[in-house]
């Protein structure tokens, strides 16, 4: 199963679109405190986030926390300091992975990328561009996964409104 995981995120929007992916990819969400908004049932509700019961979200206290529990599934970072690039690695099909994401204005610890050397993984873009959106980035990450994989369990031919494509 994929895992997706915001190490503090600070930007509601980004989060909200982020668990929109998990909820259409079946990827479970985590976040990790502190947060920078209200993710409490009515902040969700009024924020129009129909979706949100439909992402499987685990919230963890702390980083340190979050690293101690899952210290030995496959963790990859990506951040724009890594030195491999996402579609570089070969994601397992038979284990769990966890893609995990810094927050919007400092991204990951570097003495967590330290300690992650091969695992650390970035995003291709131009040298005189500081970053993508992170809800970007997120959903390049987890398609390459799901890509990789297949694309199992997933719709992958869509249906026109009023006319066949059989039709045309």
């Amino acid at each position: 199963m994929l895992n997706i995981c915001l190490f503090e995120p600070e930007i509601p929007q980004n989060t909200g679109n982020i668990a929109r992916t998990c909820a259409v990819t079946g990827a479970r969400l985590h976040l990790v405190r502190p947060l920078g908004f209200d993710i409490s049932e009515k902040a969700v509700r009024h924020a129009g986030l129909d979706y949100w019961k439909s992402v499987d979200i685990v919230v963890h206290d702390s980083i340190a926390a979050f690293m101690e529990r899952y210290k030995d599934e496959r963790l990859y970072f990506l951040s724009t300091k890594g030195t491999r690039t996402y579609s570089e690695e070969r994601f397992p099909v038979d284990e769990d992975a966890y893609l995990i994401f810094g927050k919007e204005s400092r991204g990951i610890d570097e003495d967590i990328l330290a300690a992650h050397p091969e695992t650390t993984l970035r995003i291709p873009m131009l040298n005189d561009e500081r970053s993508l959106n992170l809800s970007n980035s997120v959903a390049i990450a987890a398609y390459e996964y799901y890509r990789q994989l297949g694309f199992p369990g997933m719709q992958r031919k869509g249906e026109l409104t009023t006319r066949r494509w059989e039709e045309l």
